[in-house]
């Protein structure tokens, strides 16, 4: 049985979970949060440099900012691609305000782009705001 490398989205700990598995709710083996949990997660540079480094479940990263209205227009879309996705991917967001050297870091150059991380690389990027089942499209 395979298993993969998830780093928990609350703690930071990297955890294997069994492909099999990944549909049955695993938890981070030390603080107990839900590694696949359904729904956008808010994280931070340091959060995302380590998951985008290690995770081996596609993560899709969210660029945004809350004073961006194509950003506030595509959050529900995006919260529905998350319901939707199940274990082909995890979404996160990423707060540019909040944390000023992620732009720089990973060239984003206009907000809403969604990056998607696989296998400690990037493995895609689309700009501007899109509707749920064009992001789940772009995600694969």
């Amino acid at each position: 049985m395979t298993a993969k490398k998830l780093t928990c989205l609350d703690c930071g700990q990297v955890n294997k979970v069994p492909e099999a598995r990944l549909d049955a709710g695993p938890k981070c083996g030390t603080c107990g949060a839900r590694l696949m949990p359904g729904k956008p997660v808010e994280i931070d540079l340091a959060t995302l440099r380590k998951a985008a480094r290690h995770d081996e479940v596609p993560l899709v990263v969210d660029f945004w900012a809350p004073w961006c209205g194509p950003c506030r227009m595509m959050a529900p879309e995006f919260d529905r691609a998350a319901g939707k996705v199940g274990s082909r991917a995890r979404l996160v967001k990423l707060n540019t305000q909040d944390e000023s050297g992620a732009s720089g870091a990973y060239n984003i150059r206009g907000i809403p782009t969604m990056v998607r991380f696989h296998n400690g690389r990037e493995a895609g990027r689309q700009s501007g705001a899109l509707k749920a089942d064009q992001i789940l499209r772009w995600i694969g």
